[in-house]
């Protein structure tokens, strides 16, 4: 192997030994030109002794020049790659290796890290090649740059450059990432409701999926809150950005969300509320939200939108209809009046509240990914965790999505059989002056006994009624009604009227004739409350905690 012959045609030793020839051959023949009488240049006179002391880069020690390197350097010819020699930076990192034996036997370490389909690569492509920071043998970490040489029969040279240093700090960057991601997910889960609440009338569930790896945490987040008398909110969105500052601005919201609900406001106005402070908590973030709230009475579900998408609701027949309409601008936008919607939420339907990383596709339009969300759950059946893992699956979400993703799934169950006998309604209009009040005591009697009450909750049932009638023929104005409900848990009795003004309880003194009607119903009730209507007027509500059923 004429190793020094195989030096020159090593990449850019030509041209580097073109450029320090050149200058020295052009003086000589400018010298020669002038004659022996002839006085010289000065550039000639300058550069004559030490240009001609630089020996060319041919005459130079190719081997020792190359056993100096730093770098690991070693160079394979033929098909078989066969070792023609390795300087001494690769015998002090690997050992002595005996030239002409193949590099798969001379050279373990490569074969280790596959580096010799790249050496075959490099040999029929003729082009270079670069494998970037693999970790050796050694314990250390290097960059591999094969170079094709076609002298002969061909070979490789092989440069392998240590970036340990590189490695171990890109290492460091990653694992402070992941310790960041971790602390993201940890803080976002526990932000998150640790167990849904169960209402009466609803079966719920819902799951959430952080992003892959690559991809921060986000502000997902949903939220399950029963307003008492029946009623249920259910709250989903979305914090927009990523990490643990989107994580943060959600746990705010949710927190808020919470204490706005126990003011009984309607959708628009908790989401009115929630505007102005999202924007406090930080100009610079914005969010989606859904706010709705489920009444069995009504059999609707009453919903304000911040930006967020439609929620979509499968009826017992299986179809599916999306409430899209209507839709404010996002959380923290400030200026916007938002309003209340309503779509049909009847008995045996299914409605799912979700985040844009179950439907939103990179190269893809977002309707297209609610149409498929929408056929998706048309051929969604069974219980609300299986419907929820089934979305999930179709829309494929894996460990290694781009996004975090949130879904809420409700049913409201049609019940048959002895199910429907533990959910009963009955009403009374109030017409009339003071004589109201005897027939409405009369009617939670006969209401109450046909329930099959106990006597203590049955006598307890008439006397919450009897002071929530009286309260609201003495303050309030027609019209008035009342509604008895038995879930199986619980028994509400609510009283309606024209007059939006809201009772409250007060401390009445000895001498006075009015003001006990709410503390008696508060006493005695396992919780009450009161709100506005949508249409005017007001309902005032007290429950009773329903006795469990011996164990069969």
């Amino acid at each position: 192997m004429n190793f020094t012959r195989w030096s020159a045609r090593l990449p850019g030793t030509q041209r580097r030994a073109a450029a320090r020839t050149e200058p020295v051959a052009a003086i000589a023949h400018d010298r020669r030109a002038e004659g022996p009488g002839a006085v010289p240049a000065a550039r000639a006179e300058q550069l004559t002794d030490d240009a001609l002391a630089i020996p060319a880069l041919d005459e130079l020690p190719v081997r020792e020049v190359l056993d100096r390197v730093p770098s690991l350097v070693a160079l394979v010819h033929g098909p078989d790659h066969r070792l023609a020699y390795v300087n001494d930076a690769y015998v002090t990192a690997f050992g002595v290796r005996p030239p002409g034996a193949p590099a798969r036997e001379a050279l373990p370490e490569l074969a280790e890290l596959g580096l010799l389909p790249l050496l075959d690569q490099v040999l029929r492509s003729g082009r270079p090649r670069t494998l970037k920071s693999r970790k050796a043998p050694d314990g250390r970490s290097y960059t591999f740059t094969c170079t094709p040489v076609t002298e002969g029969d061909g070979g490789v040279l092989v440069f392998a450059t240590d970036v340990t240093d590189h490695a171990e700090a890109a290492e460091r960057l990653r694992a402070s990432e992941r310790r960041q991601r971790e602390t993201a997910v940890t803080l976002q889960r526990s932000l998150l409701p640790q167990e849904l609440e169960e209402p009466d009338d609803l079966r719920i569930a819902a799951t959430y999926h952080p992003g892959g790896t690559e991809a921060a945490v986000g502000g997902d987040w949903y939220d399950v809150i029963t307003l008492g008398g029946g009623r249920t909110a259910l709250v989903i969105g979305d914090v927009m950005g990523r990490g643990v500052r989107a994580a943060a601005v959600m746990g705010q919201l949710r927190t808020a969300v919470r204490a706005y609900a126990r003011l009984d406001l309607p959708p628009h106005e908790v989401l009115q509320l929630l505007d102005g402070l999202a924007t406090e908590i930080d100009a610079n973030q914005i969010a989606t939200c859904v706010y709705a709230i489920h009444d069995p009475n009504e059999g609707r579900l009453v919903y304000s939108s911040a930006g967020h998408l439609p929620i979509l609701v499968r009826d017992e027949h299986g179809e599916v209809q999306r409430a899209d309409e209507p839709t404010g601008p996002p959380l923290g936008t400030g200026g916007w009046m938002h309003a209340s919607g309503s779509i049909p939420l009847s008995p045996g339907s299914t409605a799912v509240l979700y985040t844009d990383g179950l439907v939103e596709r990179r190269n893809e339009d977002l309707d297209e990914g609610i149409a498929a969300l929408e056929r998706a759950l048309a051929g969604a059946t069974g219980a609300p965790q299986v419907v929820c893992d089934r979305l999930v699956r179709s829309a494929g979400v894996t460990a290694d999505h781009d996004d975090d993703v949130a879904v809420l799934v409700l049913q409201h169950p049609a019940r048959t059989g002895p199910d429907s006998d533990l959910f009963r309604n009955a009403a009374l209009e109030l017409i009339g002056g003071v004589e109201a009040a005897p027939r409405a005591r009369a009617f939670a009697s006969g209401v109450l006994t046909s329930w099959r009450f106990p006597t203590d909750l049955h006598d307890l049932g008439v006397l919450a009624t009897s002071e929530l009638v009286a309260n609201s023929l003495q303050h309030g104005t027609p019209p008035m009604r009342l509604r008895l409900r038995r879930t199986d848990r619980r028994l509400i009795i609510e009283v309606t009227d024209g007059d939006d003004h809201l009772p409250r309880r007060r401390r009445a003194e000895p001498a006075d004739e009015s003001g006990r009607g709410i503390a008696i119903v508060a006493t005695i009730a396992s919780a009450w409350g009161s709100r506005r209507t949508p249409g005017g007027g007001k309902a005032v509500w007290c429950e009773f905690i329903l006795p469990k059923a011996p164990a069969r």
